[in-house]
């Protein structure tokens, strides 16, 4: 018998490597951890809020879900421009807060003519502020106290209210970081 030499015309089937089931397998056990982790990581260290209010409009809308990282300010502290979640003086039967740290501690802050002066330098350019509040005399905040507004100043209970006042870091629960599907609102991280 002769051995055929030359073309052949006859498709071979292929094969599934084992190498490939290894990878396919490895790769779900993979993800499939990383799902769990992710899980646990977001309801050990963070937990869920909804956004009450218009004061942290239009980056927060009212009724809004808004997950919160408690654990990065047990690591550093608050910096300006940082979302940040408390309890107004700590009271527990209060529902979260949620408002932008605009001062940090040892500046000066004051309202005057409806502007943000921090250390005496008008500090941002929001809509003029009706009512200063508190703010209206020069506060200096002394270790571990911020100042906070809401986006919306002029429908914020914030800072410039007696009864908030500046927030002391023993009342911050964390910081908010991603905002979820809402309306019109796409879900993603907070500005």
């Amino acid at each position: 018998m002769a051995k055929n030499k030359g073309l052949t015309f006859v498709e071979k089937k292929k094969r599934i490597k084992k190498s490939h089931i290894v990878g396919l397998i490895s790769f779900l056990f993979a993800a499939a951890i990383t799902v769990f982790l992710a899980f646990v990581l977001v309801y050990t260290f963070g937990i869920r809020t909804n956004v009450i209010g218009v004061s942290m409009e239009p980056e927060l809308r009212n009724g809004q879900e808004v997950l919160i990282d408690r654990l990065i300010y047990q690591l550093i502290p608050p910096k300006k421009g940082d979302v940040i979640v408390f309890l107004p003086n700590g009271n527990p039967n209060s529902h979260f807060y949620l408002k932008r740290v605009v001062a940090i501690p040892g500046e000066a802050v004051q309202i005057i003519g409806g502007y943000l002066y921090v250390d005496g330098v008008i500090a941002e350019a929001f809509d003029k502020m009706e009512d200063a509040g508190i703010a209206a005399n020069e506060i200096r905040l002394r270790n571990n106290e911020f100042f906070v507004l809401g986006d919306n100043r002029n429908n914020s209970e914030d800072s410039r209210s007696g009864n908030i006042g500046v927030v002391s870091r023993e009342v911050i629960t964390g910081k908010a970081w991603l905002k979820l599907p809402f309306a019109d609102t796409p879900m993603g991280f907070i500005e």
